[in-house]
């Protein structure tokens, strides 16, 4: 029964001390299918959104859905030292007569007691060590749990910082490609002239962008549930967005954009089925098509009509169709992992952008009905 008790306790110590270095110190995916970490995100994740969707009203859920990212933190890091403190326990009650009480009464209770004493480096004294095995083993605990504050004042800043670095881009993408971003809204605004030539720095800017969500990303894969500050913007929808947006610069149009589209649409491909994989999510058809014929059409006619060459349409329809089987089982699975709703090609002329509009239902001069035209063209 002791060697039982000695084999969980060390057991428990070694997985989580080894599922923290992974999740924290360990720059590098980790796609190993059984982790606590992932178990936790998995079990929480499926409860809180399960929860949302039966108990609240359509309209409220997003923001609900949003506390679940930063609450989790501090949840996971209870989880973590409440195994770690068990693990102890089990090793003070595997080994006789370590421990001394003013009652003289030596239970798994006490034992877990004065392993959270222990950990928290609270010293009480009412629980007394009584040989060199106890002694070790506290002063080993004692260090975790400094080690764990260190990890707790680390962890949470550096995760902070990621989400802003990320949310900054996006929220400049709202004036740039609408509210949520679009392909159509991103190549309308950027064409100037008979070119596109404005679109390319956005581009590279966004290439570097994927790049740093990827690294960002693996390593805190908990950044995936920190949602956005708007209801209509999220992490997912700008990327797939810019997806779109390169995909079909690469399969419709001819140009120099047509080079920096590619590099963009491989970073951005790379991070989002990276990113699939962490968070152990294979990729699945999507229900409807994003695109169909007509909406197509009606993108082509859009920028021919601004004099903007374009590639033979049955050829062009073919490769961009190859292109968006590359990433789009991939964003609509994690779009229904994480409950993030996925741009259309398309944005209904009188969605207005978020910085168009205020908390109190005015439109700051915008009316609702304006062509995206005529509201840029009036008021800039």
């Amino acid at each position: 029964m002791s060697l039982l008790k000695i084999l969980i306790g060390v057991l428990l110590i070694v997985v989580v001390l080894w599922d923290a270095f992974e999740a924290v110190v360990l720059p590098r995916r980790v796609t190993r299918r059984y982790r606590l970490v992932r178990l936790f995100y998995r079990l929480t994740w499926t409860l809180w959104s399960g929860a949302v969707a039966a108990l609240l009203p359509r309209r409220r859920r997003e923001t609900v859905l949003g506390f679940f990212g930063p609450l989790s933190l501090p949840l996971l890091l209870a989880l973590w030292a409440l195994v770690l403190i068990t693990g102890f326990a089990f090793l003070y009650s595997a080994l006789d007569h370590v421990i001394k009480t003013p009652e003289g009464v030596v239970d798994f209770g006490v034992c877990l007691y004065f392993s959270g004493t222990t950990f928290f480096t609270l010293g009480l004294g009412d629980v007394v060590p009584l040989t060199p095995i106890a002694r070790t083993l506290i002063v080993l605990e004692a260090g975790m749990g400094f080690a764990f504050l260190a990890l707790v004042i680390s962890y949470l800043p550096a995760v902070n910082q990621s989400f802003s670095r990320r949310e900054v881009n996006i929220s400049l993408l709202d004036a740039r490609a609408g509210s949520p971003p679009t392909a159509a809204e991103i190549l309308r605004r950027h064409r100037a002239g008979n070119s596109l030539d404005a679109l390319v720095p956005l581009l590279h800017e966004w290439e570097r962008w994927s790049a740093d969500l990827l690294e960002s990303h693996l390593a805190f894969p908990v950044l995936a549930y920190f949602r956005s500050q708007h209801d209509n913007q999220s992490w997912l929808s700008a990327l797939t967005s810019m997806l779109d947006t390169c995909a079909f610069v690469i399969a419709c149009l001819e140009g120099e954009h047509v080079r920096q589209a590619q590099l963009t649409f491989s970073m951005a491909r790379h991070a989002v089925v990276d990113l699939a994989l962490v968070l152990h999510v294979p990729p699945r058809a999507a229900g409807r098509d994003r695109l169909d014929p007509a909406q197509l059409s009606e993108l082509r006619s859009l920028l021919g009509s601004a004099s903007i060459r374009l590639r033979d349409d049955n050829e062009a329809t073919t490769r961009l169709n190859e292109l968006r089987q590359m990433y789009e089982p991939y964003v609509y699975a994690l779009s229904r992992r994480l409950k993030l709703p996925l741009p259309p090609w398309f944005l209904k002329s009188t969605i207005m952008d978020n910085w168009q509009v205020s908390a109190w239902g005015r439109s700051a001069g915008f009316k609702k009905d304006e062509p995206p035209e005529q509201r840029e063209r009036e008021h800039f």
